[in-house]
Order: C-alpha cells, then structure tokens, then sequence
C-alpha cells in the first residue's frame, strides 16, 4: 500500500548538496511527450473544467495511503490551482513552510515539484506589498494559477506582476535577459541576496500596476491565457481598503502582452472600472467563432465580453492597442450600473459581477454571475449564451438561464450533453447544457470556491469544508465518495498523466487508483 509521506522540508533540513543532487536527477530525467499534461487551468484555451484521462479513483484514505501516490505540505494558504507539464508541477502558496532560510516571513511562493514524487525543485519567493495590506492581503501567497508553454511558466505574482519563469530554475544557470533575481526576492530597500540553485530563473517581469496604473485588491489571482505569442491577464482592479470607491477606474481590466519580451501590445477599452463592484476577479478563455478566434472575459461589471484576438505577429512598439469588442453580454441587465457603491453590502440589490472563467464549448458560452459574496446579494446564475452574434447582445444572445441558490465563483464544466457548476449554497448541479433544466442537485458540506473536474465518467469537487465528493458525471444522481480532509480546497483538482491532484489549503496530494 501506497504510504503518504511529506516530500517537503525545509532546505536547512535536507542540505544543499542533497537539493542539488534532486535537482540534477530531475533535469537530467527524460521528459514525457506531455499528451496527458494539464499546463494550465481548465481543459485547453476553452477553460473547460474537462479532463479525458481515464482510470481515476473514486476515492481515496489519507490515513492509511489507500490511492495516495504522495502527499506533500504546501504552504497554510494556498488557492492556486497547479499546472502539471513536463515532468514538473507548479502551485501557488505561501511561506508558512519555508523551504529556504534565507527567505523568511510572509511571502509569496510559487513552489515547483518533481511530478514524480512531490520533491521540491525550486520556488519563486516575492515579498509582500507591506505597505498596502489591501493590495496584498497577509498570508494569502501567490493565488495565480501557472500557465505552461514548453519550457515557460507564465504567472501574476502576488506583487501584481506578470512574470515569465524559466521552467527548470536557475539549476541550468540564469538564461536572462532578467538578471536581478536576487534584487527581486527580498522587499524594496533591502540588500539583495544570492540567488541558488533552488530559486527561479526568472526571464521578465511586466509590473501591472506601473504599467497601466490599475490599483490591486486583496490579490492578484488570474490565470494567464497563451494564445500564439501574446499573452491575455485580467488587471485585478479593485476597490479602495474601505471598499467605498474605484481607486483607478479609468485602468483596464484585461490587457495583452507579447510573450517573448512582456511588453504591453493591447488593453482593452470598455471602462469597466466605475462599474465594477469588489474587484476584477475573472481570468480569460477563447474559442474559435465563424473562424476568427474570440478572447472571453467576464467583467468586474457582471458583462461577459467577446474580444477579437490579436493576430501575429505582434504590432511594433508603441502605444498600446485597443482591444477589438465583438460583442457584450450583461449577465444581470436588471442590476444598477451608476452610483454602485451605494449597494455596498446591501444582501438585497446591487450589481453583479463574474468571477468564475467563461468556458466555450461547442458555439456557446457558459459563465457564472451574481452579487459579490462578500459584500453583494446572493443571487446567481448559470447562463449559456450564443457566441455568434455581435454588438450589444445582452436581449438576443441568451440561450438559457439556470438560477443558482447563493453566490458563485466558480467555472462550469461542460460534457456529454450536461453542465456541472458548483456554488456557495454549497450544492454541486448538474444541468441539461441544451436548455439549462436542472437535473439533480447534491448538498455538499460547505461553500465551494473552486470549480468541479469532469474526468473519467466522474465529478470532483473540493469545499471549505475540506470535503472532496466524487459523484457520476451522469443525468442521474450518484454519490461516489465523500473524503475528509486536513483542510479546506480552494483550488479545482486536476487530472494529468493518469493521476488526479488534490490541494487543500496546505497539502497536495497526488492520487492513482489501485
């Protein structure tokens, strides 16, 4: 039987020479074709929550190691979904578990692991935003989900920058043009340390918020999009600390950079800022529409957009471009659109906002929308919207509607002719994707904040309860599992290379049936 074993400790602990050792074998060990990887957050650039993989386990026992391939301690916050490609895993988390002396106190981490058997490889270490704890909430970590595109890791740190990562660290020596890692890793003022063989190789770095002027709430936590070589971000614009106005309401919530260098190419125009209520939440998807690629994004504003995607190459340097609108889609016409702060934590009326990432699948949009969980109304829905019209198609484009009982933030997944979506009201639903009926509902233990996994004829789903439940990805009702664990999930779990992947607040587990 399987044994679950912590992989991680302390670099203190191990040695440098064993780190060093780990590392070369791990470099040196022949990379997979990467068929089965899962680089980025949902299914491709749809951001379906659909994996193909096939035998997955029901379930599985923490305790005694049953389906447990490895299990090893993150951080004690960690909401990042991981990325698996290439023989490694990347997560976001914090530095309540530090794996460096040298890197001490609260920080972010971008931890990446040997997909093998969990051992630590190399981190990302960027200081907090002391002086504003509302940009960079204490304890929080990085939140952003990687992205990976061959041997490039794309995140947001959780200082609000868009930063391009060498996939096997500084281990293989600094491969630039960035040279400043050791600058880069301790907070402004202080003396710069000596990068290792255990930190990241960092390429470039593009700062959001001096770039464009957005100012950051609570986090920054989007999953970047690749598409050809540009680059699509949600800002993470927010509200002030006492969540009473828009600091920067003219800054765009989605911008576009060129992979190779981060410069900043597009930005879009549509002044969500005013009308946004808490923050940018959303990150952005595409799917291919009468044969022209359309970028997806769901506004602070409660509006799904259709932008039309950059073509290559990228457009010399110069002043940004405008993104081009194809079309927007009010998720909540009904809602006011002026003087917002005026509903702030009014649990009847207000605006509504998207945080959950819009997914296309086969000509139509499905996305989440409905007040703010911390400081709107409850009210929710799941909409299908017709992705081939144009302009302003908030009265013709709406397929269907399925009203949610509470808050969502989560994306839906969508296969087999039904759609799965997980909200709040802690209830997983299942939907008939053709009209939006619901077909079942199952009341899980607490709020859901990730979204559901779709893989293997089964759906997987995470709570802040620490509960994960395993239903049959069927029209009718079936309870696989229900497995306690040592934390709440905050990520969607993840299907690679035959291995389902679980992160609670502080551990990821790595699960195979036997």
């Amino acid at each position: 039987m399987p044994r679950t074993s912590q992989r991680i400790a302390p670099a203190a602990a191990i040695g440098p020479r064993s780190i060093a050792i780990a590392i070369a074998l791990a470099l040196a060990a022949p990379r997979g074709s990467g068929a089965a990887d899962r680089p980025q957050w949902g299914q491709s650039l749809t951001r379906n929550m659909v994996s193909a993989e096939k035998g997955l386990p029901d379930g599985f026992d923490p305790e005694t190691g049953k389906n447990v391939n490895w299990s090893v301690r993150l951080g004690t916050r960690s909401y990042s979904t991981p990325a698996v490609a290439s023989g490694r895993i990347l997560i976001g988390t914090n530095n309540d578990v530090p794996r460096d002396p040298r890197h001490k106190g609260d920080r972010g981490v971008l931890l990446c692991l040997d997909e093998r058997d969990g051992t630590f490889l190399w981190q990302l270490v960027v200081p907090k935003i002391e002086e504003d704890p509302y940009s960079d909430w204490p304890n929080t970590g990085i939140a952003s989900s990687p992205t990976v595109d061959g041997d490039r890791v794309y995140l947001v740190t959780n200082r609000g920058e868009v930063a391009c990562l060498d996939l096997d660290g500084l281990a293989d020596g600094n491969d630039g043009p960035y040279r400043d890692e050791g600058k880069h890793m301790v907070p402004p003022g202080v003396p710069p340390t000596d990068a290792a063989e255990t930190d990241a190789d960092i390429l470039w770095v593009y700062d959001v918020a001096a770039g464009v002027g957005v100012y950051q709430h609570d986090a920054a936590h989007c999953s970047v999009l690749v598409h050809g070589p540009f680059l699509y971000t949600a800002t993470s614009n927010g509200v002030s600390g006492d969540h009473r106005r828009m600091v920067a309401p003219e800054a765009p919530s989605l911008i576009v950079l060129e992979k190779e260098t981060g410069r900043l190419v597009a930005r879009d125009a549509e002044r969500m800022g005013p009308r946004t209520i808490h923050c940018t939440w959303a990150s952005p998807s595409v799917g291919e529409v009468g044969g022209r690629p359309l970028v997806f994004f769901g506004g602070g504003d409660g509006v799904l957009y259709a932008f039309e995607a950059l073509k290559a190459p990228a457009p010399p340097p110069g002043p940004p471009l405008a993104v081009k609108r194809v079309w927007r889609f009010d998720c909540d016409p009904e809602a006011p659109k002026e003087d917002i702060f005026k509903f702030q934590d009014n649990r009847s009326e207000g605006p509504s906002n998207i945080t959950g990432m819009p997914v296309f699948h086969e000509g139509r949009v499905y996305v989440t929308a409905g007040g703010d969980l911390w400081h709107g109304k409850p009210k929710a829905w799941l909409k299908c919207v017709d992705a081939s019209k144009e302009g302003d198609v908030t009265k013709e484009a709406e397929v269907w509607t399925c009203p949610l009982d509470r808050h969502c933030m989560s994306t839906p997944a969508v296969s087999g002719g039904l759609a799965f979506i997980a909200d709040c009201g802690k209830k997983v639903r299942c939907v008939d994707a053709r009209d939006g009926k619901e077909l079942w509902a199952h009341q899980a233990k607490g709020e859901i904040w990730g979204s559901t996994l779709v893989a293997d004829g089964k759906v997987y789903a995470g709570t802040q309860r620490g509960e994960l439940i395993v239903l049959a990805a069927s029209r009718e009702k079936k309870v696989l599992s229900s497995i306690e664990l040592d934390d709440a999930v905050s990520a969607t779990p993840v299907a690679a290379n035959g291995v389902l992947y679980v992160a609670t607040m502080n551990r990821l587990y790595a699960l195979a049936a036997r």
